[in-house]
């Protein structure tokens, strides 16, 4: 069996996004505003080069190979995200109790799904901006993570469990994920 002598992956650097690497931490800032990540846990090497970000394991294994691919595309995800951000969108289905959803600090709270006196409450990640007009709810950002993290938690917080899904379709679901905000 041959081995790999090099993983590499390059990432061209838009023009109006400046990335700068320390060590193996990485800081992308754009127009609409910065991000920061530590890839220090990764057995990566990074580096600047001609408007290039490099991404490189000398002689990997197949898991160390594909942690290039995965560093390259959360590298890419960060500067898409400083240049146009990322929109989730959701949609609240309900057939009989009229459901509610409110932003309060670092929470959604969703009243009276399903009937239930108790709130259901879901967590915001990072900076995300959440909108809720009739039912539909935007959940925008510049970090991807924390975007559908935040969509995912929502989502989440409206799973109906011990009923047949088919049957009882109430919830909030996510329907469209787009660049741009």
């Amino acid at each position: 069996m041959v081995k790999t002598r090099l993983a590499q992956e390059l990432i061209d650097i838009p023009g109006d996004v400046d990335v700068a690497v320390d060590y193996n931490a990485v800081r992308v800032k754009g127009p609409l505003g910065e991000i920061r990540q530590d890839f220090s846990h990764a057995r990566v090497n990074l580096r600047l080069e001609n408007d290039r970000v490099i991404v490189e394991a000398p002689w990997p294994d197949k898991k160390r190979a594909a942690t290039v691919g995965t560093i390259r595309s959360h590298i890419q995800n960060m500067m898409t995200g400083v240049a146009k951000g990322f929109t989730v969108k959701l949609k609240i289905v309900f057939a009989h109790f009229p459901v509610s959803v409110k932003v309060q600090d670092d929470r959604v709270i969703i009243e009276n799904f399903q009937g239930e006196q108790r709130s259901r409450r879901a967590r915001i990640h990072g900076d995300v901006k959440i909108a809720v007009e009739g039912d539909d709810i935007s959940v925008q950002g510049i970090n991807l993570e924390h975007v559908t993290q935040t969509a995912a938690n929502i989502q989440q917080a409206t799973k109906i469990k011990k009923k047949d899904p088919r049957v009882f379709l109430d919830g909030i679901y996510v329907f469209e994920k787009s660049e741009g905000m």
